[in-house]
């Protein structure tokens, strides 16, 4: 699951937020198999869509992460659920989203497919009430 400033996002859900506000992130994993899975990374990526087929992931100077855009992950036990959170800071007002990604390594091929599935989620920043 992923939610954004508290509220579950799917690829039909869009997140409002203001300019200047940090905004939680939390991605919950839960892992359905029988073994333990991990080490692993999990990266998020923003991005603006354009709608012609263009993404642009040069927004360093209009989205900032609190703390780090990477998770580093030890593991994940059977039956087990393991909680991640984050912040964002949006500087500008505008469409994003943000991609969520598994860090290519040896490990992967055990990682549970639906991870490899997580939405894209759609924020859409706007200016701060006065």
């Amino acid at each position: 699951d992923i939610l954004v400033d508290g509220k579950l996002c799917d690829c039909d859900v869009v997140v409002d937020c203001r300019v200047g506000d940090p905004i939680p992130l939390e991605v919950k994993l839960t892992n359905w198999s029988k073994h333990s899975v991990g080490p692993f990374a999990l990266t998020m990526t923003p991005y603006q869509d354009y709608q012609n087929g263009v993404h642009n992931y040069e927004l360093q100077d209009v989205i900032t992460f609190v703390g780090s855009n990477t998770f580093y992950i030890d593991a994940v036990k059977p039956t087990k659920d393991s909680v991640y959170f984050g912040a964002l800071l949006f500087l500008y007002t505008g469409d994003f989203y943000l991609n969520i990604k598994f860090h290519e390594d040896n490990c992967s091929r055990d990682l549970p497919l639906s991870w490899f599935c997580l939405p894209s989620v759609h924020i859409r920043a706007t200016e701060p009430v006065v």
